[in-house]
């Protein structure tokens, strides 16, 4: 075949294969090249409407834009027929590509051609980074014919059927829809183990306010220890900053010593002993001793010891039972084929595992009532129970988990390569090919992917930064927003009772989310990577704040107590009523709330885990529980504004500070979304075990 002219169909079938590339080399009016990304798809009018001058300068250099991602081929078309005006010049193009595909030159050769050529090259690197060399007329048509025959090989490679079980091509990954797999039966035993967990948790700690808060006599209703707002708002805070501290311990023990599963077995004990302690010294013989303080104490950093080894290790270990790591073609009862994505299915995971914990902290919908029609020593107690049915899971179905085995001094490693790369103020540095080049250190324990690994968790740990303003507003829900609840009137409904509008939100958007919303954006090409649903999720942390803000402000405005609400005006019967505002007003502040839970914290989780080596799963899913200590610190930080009516002012403080952080992260963060697919692709180079397709699909076939 010879580049002759041509006929438009052959040009339109090769110009749609650049344009499914994304990319195009094409000529402007006054002779230069430029490459774009096509939002649309440009016709071949728009290309014949660029003219062409008769001479382009050489060694043209060329910055790639950052976000342009470069693909397997661009593409020059030069019309003779439309350019006539113009003495159409046959232009040969050498690609020279450099590391990373950061940097590239083009080498533009200018033969004066009699009849114009339509041009393609392919991306094949050639190395060759001397000056333009002198070619004839027939030389060019030569070369040009053989890029051709590239560009055939490679069209007909991406435009292969694949077989079901098959990792899809290029074309198919951009055509065909992506769907996440079911999970296997051993994900959902750990996310019953987690709802178990959080239904101790929240049940217990949803109680801790009026506890630690109001006094024995029922004067503010049922109380224990009477340490007045401020008090108990300190202590509780605390208690949330304790329970995301001790994960690094747990993260440290699991990934370096014993293992996942093993290390929540350990502190599952714990937990129960802390619980024990708890239920001991709330009964009312203990409280008339005095020990009702010193207890909570005791019992609060046993029980945050314990949670805090379990919350580090059971994240990771839900998302280690699925084990594909590569994208796969199958095919649905409805014959449609499609990519089964792992991506999307540790999104899944991580969406149900999140439903379930908030299944669990529908606790509060019985503990509350439990605690002001008997007491608080039986409310714990059920959380007692409820949290050995978990433990009793975990231990009986230890031959369903996919257990990975520590790796040894992991963790003392990548602080050593950490060093390495301070030290040297060069990312690579800690690699071993970079330190045997520069005569570094004569052996480390790692490998070159080691390091790679290292480097995208630390990605990880940088997106972290800005979620303790996001823990801020979240730990509101169960400190400041049950006293606001306090303040108006409850018509028989119990003030720590509100905060369950929290998790059935959750419960409500997560399957419609999972089921309609995500699923109609897929099919749409409507990409919402983390990075965006963590920036969405700030913002609607903020609505939450706002509004808590406005609630509060007309609690300030009803009487009886107007800025000073459960004043004496409002007692009945010697207990406080609140001002004349509804309870049920302040739902909409928990539904915005869970909501943004979904975009932020199930997110985070997520990133947690994709972003981790896999011998650094627990450790980095620590540094993100981390996040939320030091939003506790924050929080305890604003304790002192924490009273009426300087409160009002405190939300809307966080709400604009919550609105404020989402708009940086994303405008410093938004660019890993182009980088996802591959930070997320090295977890593929790993030798872990793939799950069997046709196994997988036994256990039931996609819809």
């Amino acid at each position: 075949m010879r580049f002759r002219s041509r006929n438009f169909n052959w040009a339109e079938h090769r110009l749609d294969y650049a344009k499914r590339k994304k990319f195009a080399l094409v000529a402007n009016s006054t002779g230069t090249f430029s490459t774009g990304k096509f939002s649309t798809s440009p016709a071949i009018s728009d290309w014949k409407s660029q003219g062409f001058k008769h001479k382009v300068d050489s060694d043209w250099p060329f910055q790639k834009s950052p976000d342009a991602k470069m693909q397997s081929s661009f593409a020059a078309l030069l019309d003779p027929n439309l350019s006539q005006a113009h003495s159409v010049i046959g232009i040969h193009i050498h690609l020279f590509l450099y590391s990373n595909c950061e940097l590239f030159s083009l080498a533009l050769l200018k033969e004066k051609a009699s009849s114009g050529l339509v041009a393609m090259a392919s991306t094949d690197r050639e190395v060759d980074t001397t000056a333009a060399p002198s070619y004839d007329n027939e030389d060019v048509t030569k070369h040009v014919i053989l890029n051709e025959k590239a560009m055939d090989a490679e069209f007909d490679k991406e435009n292969q059927i694949t077989p079901d079980g098959g990792e899809p091509t290029l074309s198919e990954k951009t055509s065909l829809r992506h769907i996440a797999e079911n999970l296997p039966l051993s994900a959902w035993l750990v996310a019953v183990v987690e709802l178990c967990e959080r239904f101790t948790y929240y049940g217990m700690s949803g109680l801790f306010q009026n506890y630690v808060q109001r006094p024995r006599d029922g004067s503010e209703g049922r109380g224990a220890l009477g340490m007045d707002h401020q008090g108990a708002t300190g202590l509780t805070t605390f208690f949330q900053f304790w329970c995301y501290v001790t994960p690094i311990l747990g993260a440290i023990i699991a990934d370096q010593y014993l293992g996942k599963y093993k290390t929540i077995v350990l502190f599952c004990i714990v937990y129960m002993v802390g619980l024990l302690v708890l239920v001991c010294t709330s009964i009312p013989t203990a409280l008339d001793h005095g020990s009702g303080i010193g207890g909570f104490v005791v019992a609060i950093l046993i029980i945050g010891l314990g949670t805090g080894g379990i919350k580090s290790n059971v994240a990771p270990l839900i998302a280690d039972q699925y084990k594909r790591k590569k994208m796969a073609i199958t095919t649905t009862k409805k014959g449609e084929r499609v990519i089964i994505d792992p991506a999307l299915t540790i999104q899944r995971i991580y969406m149900i595992f999140y439903g379930c914990i908030n299944l669990g902290s529908l606790s509060l919908l019985a503990t509350p009532y439990m605690e002001l029609y008997i007491d608080f020593w039986p409310a714990y107690l059920l959380c007692l129970c409820m949290f050995m049915v978990g433990t009793l899971t975990i231990v009986l179905g230890r031959k369903y988990y996919v257990v990975r085995p520590p790796q040894g001094s992991v963790i003392t490693n990548a602080f050593r390569a950490l060093w390495i790369m301070i030290k040297n103020r060069n990312t690579d540095a800690a690699k071993p090919s970079w330190q045997n080049e520069h005569n570094g250190v004569s052996t480390v324990s790692w490998d070159d992917h080691f390091v790679d690994e290292l480097k995208r968790a630390l990605v990880a740990c940088r997106v972290f930064a800005f979620y303790p303003i996001y823990w801020v507003v979240y730990g509101q829900f169960s400190g400041n927003f049950v006293t606001q609840a306090g303040q108006m009137e409850g018509h028989g409904i119990p003030n720590d009772l509100m905060q369950n509008f929290d998790p059935i939100s959750i419960i409500v958007f997560i399957p419609i989310l999972e089921t309609c919303i995500y699923p109609v954006m897929r099919r749409m090409k409507i990409p919402f990577p983390p990075i965006t649903r963590i920036s969405l999720g700030f913002i609607v942390a903020s609505l939450a704040m706002m509004y808590a803000a406005i609630v509060q402000h007309l609690i300030y405005s009803a009487g009886p107590c107007y800025d000073h609400p459960l004043c004496a005006a409002s007692e009945i019967d010697g207990s406080g009523q609140g001002n004349r505002v509804h309870i049920a007003i302040q739902t909409p502040a928990y539904v915005f709330i869970g909501l943004s839970e979904i975009f932020a914290s199930v997110s985070g989780l997520e990133y947690a885990y994709t972003k981790a080596p896999p011998s650094m799963k627990s450790f980095v899913q620590s540094m993100f529980l981390l996040t939320n200590a030091f939003g506790s610190a924050l929080a305890e930080a604003l304790t002192p504004a924490a009273f009426d009516p300087a409160i009002m002012w405190m939300f809307t403080g966080l709400a604009v500070a919550s609105f404020v952080c989402g708009l940086i992260f994303y405008a410093i963060f938004h660019h890993l979304n182009a980088k996802e697919d591959d930070m997320n692709a090295l977890d593929a180079e790993d030798d872990e075990p793939e799950a069997p397709l046709d196994a997988e699909r036994r256990q039931s076939k996609p819809e």
